[in-house]
C-alpha cells in the first residue's frame, strides 16, 4: 500500500483498490497476504512508525474483515508490528539497528506471532562466503529472539533476495538456499521471495513488467531447494508453477478422482 514500491506502486495504495486486489488475490490461489506501507526498493525514502501506521492502519480495519486467509505485516518498527495481524515480517530480520535491540523480537514473544526474519545488511560487500556471512547472521537474529522468549516454532527464515546482496549473489544463495534451512541444528521454515526482483533484470534484461517468467522459474528453483513458502505478485501463474512442483517433488501427493 505504498505509492513507490517497484513493482506495483501506487496501484493499490487506496482501501478500495486493495481490498479489490487482496480479493483478486486470494481467488487466483493466495493462502496468505502480505501487507506493506513502506517500499524498500533502492533508493526509497525510510518512513517513521507514526507514518507507516497512518498509511497501513485505513488498510488493515477495511482488509481484515474482509480477507480469508491470515495477514502478515511488512514492517521492521515495533510499534507498528503490534497492530499486526496475524504474521510479522521484518525484513531486518530482528536486528534493526533504529531501535534498541530486541524491540521486535519482545513484539514477537508478547503476541506470539509468527515472525518472518529475513536476511539484510548495510551495503553488499562480503569478508568471505555469503553463505557463512547468513548463517552467522541468522544466529545473531535467533539469539536476540530467543533471549526474548521467541519460540523456534514461530520463526520463519527469508533468505533476503535482492537485499544487501548483488546480482551474482542472488544467485549464489539461490543455488544454495538448502544450506540455509538448517541453523544452529534447528530447521526453520523458508520464505523465499524473488518476486520481478532486479537481479532478474540483470541478468535477463528484463523491464520489471516482463519479469513474470523468471520469476516463476526462481520460486520453481526455490521449492526443489527445500522454500515451504513464496512470496510473489503475480499470484495465478506462480501458484499453478509452485503446486505442480509440489507434486513433481513429492510435497503433494496425486490422488486420483
Amino acid at each position: 500500500v505504498t505509492p513507490d514500491s517497484f513493482a506495483d506502486g501506487g496501484q493499490f495504495d487506496t482501501v478500495d483498490a486493495a481490498v479489490a486486489h487482496m480479493h483478486e488475490m486470494v481467488a487466483a490461489g493466495a493462502d496468505l497476504i502480505d501487507v506493506g506501507a513502506e517500499s524498500t526498493r533502492p533508493g526509497s525514502a525510510a518512513l517513521t512508525d507514526a507514518e507507516e501506521q497512518a498509511r497501513l492502519l485505513p488498510m488493515l480495519e477495511a482488509l481484515l474483515p474482509a480477507c480469508p486467509v491470515p495477514i502478515s505485516v511488512d514492517t521492521y518498527h515495533s510499534a507498528t508490528a503490534r497492530i499486526a495481524a496475524h504474521i510479522l515480517n521484518d525484513i531486518w530480520g530482528l536486528q534493526y539497528d533504529g531501535e534498541p535491540e530486541g524491540s521486535m523480537a519482545r513484539v514477537a514473544a508478547e503476541t506470539g506471532l509468527p515472525v518472518i526474519v529475513m536476511h539484510n545488511q548495510h551495503g553488499k560487500a562480503y569478508d568471505g562466503d555469503v553463505i557463512a556471512a547468513m548463517q552467522a547472521f541468522f544466529q545473531r537474529s535467533l539469539a536476540i529472539a530467543h533471549d526474548a522468549g521467541v519460540k523456534d516454532e514461530q520463526i520463519i527464515l527469508d533468505p533476503g533476495i535482492g537485499f544487501g546482496k548483488d546480482t551474482a549473489a542472488n544467485l549464489l544463495v539461490q543455488q544454495r538456499l538448502d544450506e540455509l534451512l538448517v541453523v544452529n541444528g534447528v530447521r526453520y521454515p523458508m520464505l523465499f521471495a524473488a518476486s520481478r526482483k532486479r537481479f532478474i533484470g540483470d541478468t535477463l534484461g528484463l523491464p520489471t513488467d516482463e519479469r513474470m517468467e523468471a520469476t516463476g522459474a526462481a520460486h520453481v528453483v526455490a521449492i526443489t531447494r527445500g522454500a515451504d513458502m513464496v512470496r510473489v505478485h503475480d499470484v495465478l501463474p506462480i501458484a499453478r508453477m509452485c503446486r505442480m512442483t509440489d507434486f513433481l517433488v513429492g510435497r503433494r501427493i496425486y490422488a486420483p478422482a
